[in-house]
């Protein structure tokens, strides 16, 4: 069978032939804020401020956690992304006096959208899909970029100053105080955090990652304390072409995260999962991003309940969807987990629920889950307990 990534390399190509906004080589606008940093030739990388052809508040345009929640729609959301216009600039990761890095540094600092001007090389050209990130519209190398003074935020503000707490510390510290995941990913790869020597820029995709984890590893410290469910539950959620079932067990932390992609391209039907036990995964996932994502939310549901539970989580994207980063999988796990539970005496049971909604039979997720299948290995599981999936 074809391996997740490459599935999504020969979808995100479809989705290449999507139209951008079209800009010439002198832009106005405002960030929202908003920058990238790339990772190829790394630490020689390719940075820069993303600037909408607007002016004033932009900042739905690069706030992921409010686009579910507001119920924004696949073509809403592409719209805010296709027209950032991205600047890049070739510079070191670990260059922290350079002038460039500082202004993409107040960038991510600031409390609000702000108004900048840059002059290209060229005319910026084409757009960027994938799956790890948002994305984003037309490039071009950067001649000239300025940005107006703006008010920083003032938590964002406290760890820039300390430069003696660590960036873990500064990332699990500004999750505790609920700023958005966005701002600290943010922060988090222009080097704004850290102890002073050691900062330095981290690749927009690797910092979503590291942010997940980081404050993944450090809820389930604190999940591992707690009392154990007492029954099966299932939260569910459904939006962007997605389907998606959260089942929490009454046992210690497990985890195991299952995602289907169904006619998305033409007539196919992939199934790939990855799971872990209750020691701490030690490769990366083959699933990319989304399998950190997803854990951290469901972490962060168990840490706020005060609760233990293991968690399997099944996804199913439908014709129509479309690559939007992983985003999309952390903010409708973290809605579905918000939704009311409903509750069973066994996982077959939550099982047959599921398949009522979903679209894929449940065997095909038991066929690839590991997790899943020892968990009904108690009892002989048939083509009959899940008939009511058939379509």
């Amino acid at each position: 069978m074809i391996g997740k990534g490459a599935y999504l390399r020969e979808l995100t190509a479809l989705t290449m032939q999507m139209p951008s906004v079209a800009v010439g080589k002198e832009l106005e606008g405002s960030s929202p804020p908003s920058v990238f940093i790339g990772s190829w030739n790394y630490p020689d990388v390719y940075a820069g401020p993303m600037v909408a052809p607007l002016h004033g508040d932009t900042s739905v345009m690069d706030r992921p956690e409010s686009w579910i929640p507001e119920s924004r729609t696949q073509e809403e959301i592409i719209g805010y992304r296709l027209n950032l216009i991205r600047g890049k600039h070739r510079v070191h990761a670990h260059d922290a006096c350079n002038r460039f890095i500082e202004k993409l540094q107040e960038i991510t600092l600031s409390a609000s959208s702000l108004e900048s001007e840059i002059s290209f090389q060229s005319a910026p050209t084409g757009h960027s899909f994938s799956e790890e990130h948002t994305p984003f519209g037309p490039s071009a190398p950067v001649e000239r970029f300025e940005i107006e003074a703006g008010r920083w935020d003032p938590d964002l503000e406290k760890v820039y100053y300390d430069t003696d707490l660590n960036a873990r510390e500064a990332v699990i510290d500004l999750h505790k105080k609920s700023l958005p995941f966005s701002s600290i990913q943010k922060a988090f790869s222009t080097g704004v955090m850290g102890r002073g020597p050691a900062r330095h820029l981290v690749p927009t995709r690797w910092s979503i990652t590291a942010c997940d984890t980081m404050i993944g590893d450090k809820l389930l410290s604190d999940v591992k304390k707690c009392p154990v469910i007492d029954s099966f539950r299932v939260h569910e959620f459904s939006s962007l072409n997605n389907n998606y079932a959260v089942i929490l067990m009454p046992t210690g932390w497990q985890y195991e995260w299952s995602e289907a992609f169904l006619h998305v391209l033409a007539d196919e039907e992939y199934v790939f999962s990855d799971h872990e036990g209750t020691k701490k995964k030690t490769e990366y996932s083959p699933l990319g991003g989304c399998y950190y994502s997803c854990k951290m939310a469901v972490l962060e549901a168990l840490a706020r309940e005060q609760k233990q539970a293991g968690a399997i989580v099944v996804r199913e994207a439908l014709q129509g969807y479309v690559p939007l980063g992983v985003f999309n999988v952390r903010e409708n796990v973290r809605t579905s987990l918000k939704q009311t539970a409903t509750e069973f005496e066994d996982i077959r049971s939550a099982l047959v629920h599921i398949s009522e909604k979903f679209t894929l039979p449940m065997e095909r997720f038991i066929d690839e889950g590991e997790l899943l299948r020892t968990m009904l290995r108690g009892r002989q599981s048939t083509l009959n307990d899940f008939l009511p999936a058939a379509r």
